[in-house]
């Protein structure tokens, strides 16, 4: 009995062993299901709120006749669903996310900003034909005399299917059928609405807008017109208070065959001539106009126009000598100071150097605007403190703006300067520059003859870049004089410490008359322009060769 008990027990172990990892098993092939399924609710989740924003946007852009650009983000989310449920595919994944982005936000406004600069998309020309006509129509309306009076009710999108802010009109005809239309859409048939004593009170689709609603929208409802037919010279549906409306009809009465204006007030007849605007015999336009294609016109008058080509030659001219004295600049002021706080005699080093670190801690715009205070004619600390009050008009005269741009640069741009050379400098072993002094070396001729040509060896790729940042130095310009003082006699709005930049942006943004067509043709310019630097210093240096 001793001997089947004592040999019982290893069984009975090996068989309590065999249970327990069994049991390990049976959790961590529960644990992993759990997890798996949880994942997959998860996935399901955000990706069927990523396809209903899609279709949303699809939608949207369909209704707004961007059927390019809305088919593409359907296929975008189709693509980003199918890689992330399907089983495998793990860099896909990973590299879904980076692409998505890389497309919206770098080639596609690349992309779209090569489009425009062969447009003349700006201020006046930024819609279709269509909607040329009808905002011409609709500039110089009166009422008609004999206009019959229309009980109108002001409805609004219920929101079933796309919830929108746009309003409609209502009226009851004279047969009695219910005409439903919008700003967009002249006035159409509706079968699906209740009309009580001549006004329309319901109708399927929309909600009828009650008092206190109309008082609230009063001004989006007087501004309202809703064209009564497809033919904008039969004029147009107004109302002031919401009850009552009244036919309007244009000053100008457009020939569809003919595609002319005519003015019935003058006589003066206004033709399509393929500028995108109606024009006259006299030159005279009728705006808004539309958009079209120009081809290179926007580059010619970059060029041609004296008005044009003056101010970019200056501002061109300008841009590379602020690119270069800031990289100058910079990089002396930093290279000295690194040098001096490198040498071991130099005591409490760090305190230095992290003293001198400080003006890369503040935001560039934010120290901009600091300095632009600073500098002030009538109120600035440096004329008012440091020259006894004198009247120096820092930020107002052509010559001291430009220094004072670079003057402030370099001081928001030593320290980085300072910071990298800092580091080649620690890099460079002291062995090559002791064997000099023992050759008969003086400390400069060491330093000129052998650290500085490692120094440029290895900053070059960095002075390229940070010539290339500075070329496009936005900020600094627009915060400290607004690219000032201005230049009148300039044909486009331009001042004299604008770089290419900001000289962009104030065509496009600044001023009554915005050219986004003429704005994106200096853009690729100056992506040529910069390009073209990069790779040729590149080249130079053989900086690439040796990065890779």
């Amino acid at each position: 009995m001793a001997g089947e008990t004592t040999s019982g027990r290893p069984k009975q172990r090996a068989a309590a062993r065999r249970m327990t990892r069994r049991q390990k098993q049976a959790s961590t092939l529960i644990d992993a299901t759990s997890s798996g399924w949880k994942l997959m609710l998860f996935k399901i989740v955000v990706l069927g709120l990523l396809c209903a924003t899609a279709v949303y946007a699809a939608l949207v852009l369909f209704m707004n006749q961007r059927w390019l650009v809305g088919s593409l983000v359907i296929v975008g989310a189709a693509g980003l669903t199918w890689i992330y449920l399907k089983r495998g595919a793990l860099p896909a994944k990973y590299l879904a996310p980076g692409l998505v982005f890389l497309l919206i936000f770098q080639i596609f406004v690349v992309l779209y900003s090569g489009y425009v600069a062969f447009t003349n998309y700006g201020t006046g020309h930024n819609s279709t034909k269509d909607h040329a006509i009808q905002a011409i129509m609709l500039q110089a309306q009166e009422r008609v005399p004999d206009s019959p009076t229309y009980e109108v009710s002001v409805l609004e999108d219920s929101g079933e299917l796309l919830s929108t802010d746009e309003l409609y009109l209502a009226i009851v005809a004279g047969d009695g059928e219910v005409l439903i239309g919008s700003e967009d859409e002249p006035l159409e048939p509706s079968s699906a609405a209740t009309v009580q004593d001549g006004r329309v009170v319901a109708a399927e689709g929309y909600d009828v807008l009650e008092f206190n609603e109309l008082l609230n929208r009063q001004t989006e409802i007087t501004d309202l017109s809703v064209a009564m037919s497809e033919d904008p010279n039969a004029g147009y549906l107004r109302t002031q208070d919401g009850r009552r409306a009244y036919v309007y009809t244009s000053r100008y009465i457009y020939d569809e065959m003919a595609d002319t204006m005519t003015s019935s007030e003058t006589g003066t007849v206004y033709s399509d001539t393929g500028e995108g605007a109606f024009v006259a015999d006299d030159g005279e336009q009728l705006l808004p106009g539309w958009r079209i294609n120009v081809g290179l016109d926007n580059f010619v008058n970059a060029v041609t126009e004296d008005s044009i080509r003056g101010p970019l030659i200056y501002v061109t001219l300008w841009t590379f000598a602020f690119a270069f004295l800031s990289v100058a600049t910079t990089f002396a002021l930093g290279l000295f100071l690194a040098v001096v706080f490198n040498d071991k005699r130099m005591t409490s080093r760090k305190y230095y150097r992290l003293v001198m670190i400080l003006p890369y801690a503040f935001p560039g715009f934010l120290s901009a605007l600091v300095w632009a205070g600073m500098m002030n004619q009538e109120f600035g600390f440096l004329n008012n403190v440091l020259f006894g009050g004198a009247s120096i008009p820092w930020l107002t005269d052509p010559w001291l703006a430009k220094v004072s741009i670079l003057i402030v640069n370099l001081w928001l741009g030593f320290p980085y300067m300072f910071l990298v050379c800092t580091g080649a400098l620690q890099s460079i072993p002291e062995e090559l520059t002791e064997a000099a002094q023992v050759d008969g070396a003086k400390a400069f001729q060491a330093f000129r003859s052998i650290k500085l040509p490692l120094l440029l060896t290895a900053l070059a790729p960095l002075l390229i870049s940070s010539f290339a940042f500075n070329f496009n130095n936005f900020n600094l310009v627009y915060m400290l004089t607004g690219g000032g003082p201005r230049d009148v006699s300039a044909g486009v709005s331009v001042g004299s410490t604008d770089i290419l930049i900001s000289m962009v942006y104030k065509v496009a943004f600044v001023g009554a008359q915005a050219d986004y067509g003429l704005a994106s043709a200096f853009s690729i310019l100056i992506f040529i322009i910069v390009g073209t630097i990069s790779v040729l210093a590149f080249r130079k240096t053989k900086a690439l060769e040796e990065l890779n």
